[in-house]
């Protein structure tokens, strides 16, 4: 039997909140007829950043996250805000969290965050030799470290349970499939 999509009965806003807005769906099963309720999360989208210098160094960004109330090591990203395209956003949180600047800006894939209750698309972008060009711009919520490391490293932060945001974790499976084969 093929799976199809469920026809949609109703749909509703429940709740708007800054970055998200819950939406309740009521659908039909294709299979059981049956209707169920959906909670789904629609959210901006959001884009990651690579930045590659010239020597082939990485700039992590270390940051609190409230939702784990840990420090992450990441790479940098934000929410695409409205009017901006994902490549504008993805030039200007490189900037604002780091102060590099990108001589090339490069996409490399996009992946559905948690598609079954997000409806939002996270971009990665490659910043290709970046270099230090002025100060973090960071705004209140924000409280940022800049690491850089070689990007032969980055495997092993993986591995060593460093890296863990899974939005992250994707960019750098696309970088290693789409720009370095080779060396996987």
């Amino acid at each position: 039997m093929a799976i199809r999509p469920w026809k949609l009965i109703s749909s509703k806003k429940d709740n708007s909140f800054r970055i998200f807005d819950l939406r309740i769906d009521r659908a039909i099963s294709p299979r059981t007829k049956k209707e169920h309720d959906f909670y789904v999360l629609e959210s901006t989208d959001w884009v990651n950043v690579i930045p590659l210098t010239g020597k082939e160094d990485v700039v992590l960004v270390r940051q609190y996250r409230h939702g784990i109330g840990q420090v992450t090591l990441e790479i940098p990203g934000g929410l695409v805000e409205q009017g901006d395209s994902p490549a504008e956003t993805a030039r200007r949180e490189l900037i604002e969290e780091t102060g590099y600047r990108a001589s090339e800006m490069v996409l490399i894939g996009s992946v559905h965050a948690n598609p079954a209750f997000m409806n939002n698309i996270c971009y990665t972008y490659l910043a290709r030799d970046v270099s230090l060009s002025g100060t973090q711009e960071q705004d209140e919520k924000e409280d940022i470290e800049i690491i850089v490391k070689p990007l032969k490293e980055i495997p092993r932060l993986i591995r060593d349970g460093k890296i863990t945001h899974s939005l992250i974790l994707a960019a750098f499976y696309r970088f290693y499939m789409e720009y370095l084969p080779s060396k996987l």
